[in-house]
């Protein structure tokens, strides 16, 4: 996040979806590369990272026997798959993980021959499985006559604000950007001096809009970080960097009748080649090793290791709600009258997080360092 942010660009990720893919990575390794996979993973043991990611799946999926929307509530879909060469057979111990707790199919498919149709089919799963939203997931050339397996998975969300912003009220502000200079952009607001979900730290802002929930048990929320600083944002990360509990603590909020109250609108996608990063954070062995010997029963299983890690997101945040992104709203109320009444404008970058409120997980990260980029 730190470099696209020095770029200039907007970001967005789900560790969710990276973290169960690196897991299940991870049940089919061993020795030292499952040493480092667990460390990375903040984990004891393939069997808890194995439960770890059940839980993730289900709280990403739909509930069973509702129906598409559950009377209010988000569109949420999770999906993982496999992808194996012909030639080489699953251990049946990697099978039986693959199918029971990833609940994924492995295909056959033909990388010596077809390696780029391979491509293609798993392009066409993923735009399938995310609406749309999600082309071209794997690069044209990125699957060859080497590849033994490919997993994936597919992360899907739509959700309505509980408290829908009033278009007629949109309207073009300046919107700060890092080099100094300033953009229109359409930025939302509700009516003015209505509660929200506010809170003040230690060189930032902290505003939680939640989404609708109807009768699901599952509360999604989505906080925006905003630096109080204009340039402010690098200095966040860094923040965070140092102490990544700051995105997922449960901070004290309250009802805050906002003198002025102004999100833009905004709407990208971005993909990155995660493993030089992953590399830099320690996580080296899988894509060296030949530890990968737990997922294909084959004479060769020694010489299997992790190529590449791409992932691919997508965001939009509108006067509805947002789609592809986790996230939540309370209906809005005064609680308590100040003196002087605080502001929040999110003029200039700032982060934002998409969080399931019930078990604490964080489904979306992302920065806006300008709202028109990708859109």
């Amino acid at each position: 996040m730190e470099k696209e942010a020095a770029k200039g660009s907007n970001f967005v990720a789900s560790p969710l979806s990276v973290h169960v893919v690196l897991s299940l990575a991870a049940a089919g390794s061993t020795s030292h590369t499952l040493k480092q996979f667990l460390h990375f993973l903040k984990s004891n043991s393939v069997s808890d990272l194995n439960i770890m990611s059940s839980m993730l799946i289900n709280v990403a999926s739909p509930i069973e026997g509702s129906d598409k929307n559950l009377a209010g509530g988000p569109l949420l879909s999770f999906v993982n798959g496999a992808w194996l060469d012909q030639r080489f057979p699953l251990k049946s111990t990697f099978q039986q993980i693959l199918k029971a707790t990833y609940k994924a199919e492995p295909k056959n498919v033909d990388f010596l021959n077809k390696a780029e149709e391979v491509v293609q089919e798993v392009n066409l799963w993923a735009e399938t499985e995310t609406k749309g939203l999600i082309k071209q997931l794997l690069p044209t050339g990125s699957l060859d006559k080497y590849t033994v397996l490919v997993l994936a998975n597919a992360l899907y969300f739509k959700g309505a604000w509980d408290q829908k912003f009033d278009p007629s009220m949109t309207q073009l502000r300046d919107f700060h950007l890092l080099n100094g200079q300033t953009v229109r952009v359409p930025f939302m607001t509700n009516q003015s001096f209505m509660g929200q979900l506010y809170g003040s730290f230690n060189g930032f802002k902290l505003l939680k809009i939640p989404y609708q929930s109807g009768q699901d048990p599952r509360k999604f929320s989505m906080y925006f970080f905003l630096p109080n600083e204009k340039d402010g944002l690098l200095s966040l990360i860094q923040k965070i960097k140092l102490n990544p509990g700051l995105l997922n603590q449960r901070y004290h909020l309250w009802y805050e009748d906002l003198a002025h109250f102004w999100i833009p609108k905004f709407k990208f996608s971005s993909e990155f080649e995660a493993s030089e990063t992953m590399k830099e954070m320690g996580l080296k062995l899988p894509f060296k090793s030949g530890e990968l010997t737990e997922m294909v029963d084959s004479p060769y299983s020694d010489d299997l290791f992790v190529s590449r890690v791409f992932h691919k997101s997508f965001i939009e945040v509108n006067e509805e709600g947002a789609e592809a992104s986790a996230s939540t709203a309370v209906k809005s109320q005064m609680l308590c009258a100040r003196i002087v009444t605080p502001s929040f404008v999110a003029d200039h970058p700032f982060l934002f997080v998409i969080k399931e409120e019930t078990h604490g997980i964080i489904f979306f990260i992302g920065a806006v360092l300008n709202p028109l980029l990708d859109a």
